[in-house]
């Protein structure tokens, strides 16, 4: 063979392994955002799965296989161990979705090998071991905290007149007491507890900030989501999105699907 062409083809079988070799390593960098097919939605204090009632069809139509897990609201550890079954399911690539509390435990859970993005639904993100408590009393108290009610046996849930008017806000009346008879009662520890992990540190992150939000102050919202270097909207919005503006809170879920920031 002649030299130069020898030469030739040796250059190129180099090069061929240099960009082979640079490919692999942008699959591993934890912030490139990943297109999935699995989306797995979590619910927060005072409610339940059917929180995600109007948005799951939206995404279905999406061709999106969607789970909306059922937290037992029993403890924090509870609550990530549900999530966690339901990754444990899922068959790819998922995205994690979290409505206020929930954010706390789709932040814990989201380590998962399966998790390649997470969504944050005007919900908690405090870092790991953070005092969320501590760090909510740097922000305009928000005023659904003086509903929250306690039975014997430490149980909490929020009372209706708050539950309608600074939970769900923006909703029918109708529509927020017919939401506010699935409330599901939790347990008196969850207000103390502190994430061990933070996976918006690594995995890409998406945020909606409720501009009307009277249960998490939109300012401690928007601290979060800065922080954790969220895209981020902001809607016009109660603390119950999910329900009054469903068709906004889909298009952010697949926009993050599709790995769009």
């Amino acid at each position: 063979m002649h030299r130069r062409t020898l030469m030739g083809r040796i250059a190129a079988i180099a090069l061929a392994g240099v960009f082979s070799a640079g490919a692999a390593s942008a699959q591993t960098v934890p912030s490139a955002p990943v297109a999935v097919h699995n989306v797995v939605l979590v619910h927060g204090l005072y409610a339940d799965g059917s929180s995600w009632g109007k948005v799951i069809p939206l995404l279905q139509a999406q061709g999106l296989h969607v789970t909306s897990v059922q937290n037992p609201l029993s403890s924090f550890q509870d609550d990530v161990d549900a999530v966690r079954r339901v990754l444990a399911q899922q068959d790819g690539p998922t995205l994690l979705v979290g409505h206020s509390y929930a954010g706390m435990v789709i932040s814990e859970a989201g380590t998962d090998p399966h998790v390649t993005g997470l969504v944050y639904i005007a919900a908690r993100a405090p870092d790991a071991g953070e005092d969320y408590p501590a760090l909510t009393r740097k922000f305009a108290a928000a005023p659904a905290g003086a509903g929250l009610q306690w039975d014997t046996n430490g149980w909490g849930s929020l009372s209706q007149p708050a539950f309608v008017k600074d939970f769900a806000g923006d909703l029918p009346p109708a529509e927020a007491l017919a939401y506010y008879a699935v409330q599901q009662p939790f347990a008196r520890a969850i207000t103390t507890a502190k994430t061990t992990v933070a996976a918006w540190h690594d995995k890409p992150t998406w945020y909606a900030v409720s501009r009307q939000d009277r249960t998490i102050d939109p300012e401690l919202q928007r601290f979060m989501a800065q922080r954790m270097k969220a895209s981020t909207v902001e809607l016009d919005a109660s603390h119950v999105s999910l329900l009054s503006q469903p068709r906004a809170v889909a298009d952010l879920i697949v926009k993050a699907a599709q790995g769009r920031r």
